[in-house]
C-alpha cells in the first residue's frame, strides 16, 4: 500500500505485504546461544538421540561452547547419555542446567522429575510450554552451539520449536528402510514450511562392519537416501554404523568417550553456517 509504514503491529489492513508476527520466545537475559541446530526425524527408533549427542561431543572437542537442549519430553535420554543427574542450582534469574564432565550444558526434563523412570502423561500444548521454558528460563551459558534433540514427527513440539527458537539450521536423522521416502519428505517440506534451511541428512544403522573380515552388511536393506536427497538438492552428510560400543556409551553416560570422525562432514556444514 502507498501510505504503508512498515510497522504492521500498528496496522489493521489486511494486505498482501503484512508481516507475519513474530513468535519467537525470549532468550533468558542472562543466557547467550549464538546458533540453534535442530536434529529432527521423521519416525522414532532411528538413533536421533545418539546422533545429537555426538555431534554435541564432536562440536566440544573443536573448542567450543555446546548446549543440549533435549526437547523429546516424553522420551528424554539426554542426561544419560552424558551421565549427569541433576543441574547445577537456580536462582531469581532463572534455571542452571546440568554440566557434563567435558563442559557440555544440559537440559531435560528427565533432570526436574523426582523420579526419573515416572512417565510424563502431558498434553500436547503442555508439553510445547515446557519446551519454550527450557528456552526462556534456563540459563545457559555462552553457547556456541545449541542442538535441539526434538521429538519424531511434526506435532506440537516440533512446531513449538521452529516457531519460537531462532532455529539456524535442521539435520535430518534417517535409516535405509523403504518407508524413509515418505518419512524424510515429510520432515523435509515441514522444514522449507517454517522456511528453516535443512543442512542435509545424516543416515543411522548404515550397515554394520563385520569385525573379522571388515565387509560392510547391509543389515536394513539398500539405502535410496542418495536418490531421495537428490530429488531435494541436499546432500548426504554422513552415513554412521551400526555400532555396539557407542550403544554401550551411550546408556552408560560416557557419550564423551565415543569416536566422532564419521560426523566430520556434518559438523563442517553446521560451521559453514552464516
Amino acid at each position: 500500500m502507498s501510505s504503508c509504514n512498515g510497522n504492521c503491529s500498528t496496522c489493521g489492513s489486511d494486505c498482501a505485504d503484512r508481516k507475519a508476527e513474530s513468535k519467537l520466545a525470549q532468550l533468558n537475559p542472562r543466557s547467550a546461544v549464538k546458533k540453534v541446530i535442530a536434529v529432527v526425524s521423521g519416525k522414532g527408533g532411528v538413533g536421533k538421540s545418539t546422533v545429537t549427542s555426538t555431534l554435541a561431543v564432536a562440536m566440544s572437542r573443536k573448542g567450543y561452547r555446546v548446549g543440549v537442549l533435549d526437547a523429546d519430553i516424553t522420551g528424554p535420554s539426554a542426561p544419560t547419555a552424558f551421565g549427569v543427574t541433576e543441574c547445577q542450582g537456580a536462582n531469581e534469574d532463572g534455571l542452571y542446567p546440568a554440566l557434563s564432565k567435558g563442559g557440555i550444558q544440559v537440559m531435560s526434563i528427565n533432570l526436574l522429575l523426582d523420579d526419573p523412570n515416572s512417565p510424563v502423561v502431558w498434553r500436547g500444548p503442555v508439553i510445547a510450554g515446557a519446551v519454550k521454558q527450557f528456552w526462556t528460563d534456563v540459563i545457559w551459558e555462552d553457547v556456541d552451539y545449541m542442538f535441539v534433540d526434538m521429538p519424531p514427527g511434526t506435532g506440537d513440539v516440533p512446531l513449538t520449536v521452529f516457531q519460537s527458537l531462532p532455529v539456524d539450521g535442521i539435520v535430518i536423522v534417517t535409516s535405509p528402510q523403504d518407508l524413509v521416502s515418505m518419512i524424510v519428505s515429510k520432515a523435509v517440506k515441514m522444514a522449507n514450511m517454517m522456511h528453516i534451511p535443512v543442512l542435509g541428512f545424516v543416515e543411522n544403522y548404515s550397515y554394520l562392519e563385520c569385525p573379522d573380515c571388515g565387509k560392510k552388511i547391509e543389515v536394513f536393506g539398500k539405502s535410496h537416501l542418495d536418490d531421495i536427497a537428490a530429488s531435494f538438492g541436499l546432500p548426504v552428510l554422513a552415513r554412521l554404523p551400526i555400532d555396539p560400543s557407542v550403544a554401550f556409551a551411550y546408556d552408560s553416560g560416557l557419550m564423551e568417550t565415543v569416536n566422532t570422525d564419521k560426523v566430520a562432514d556434518v559438523i563442517t556444514a553446521i560451521e559453514a553456517i552464516e
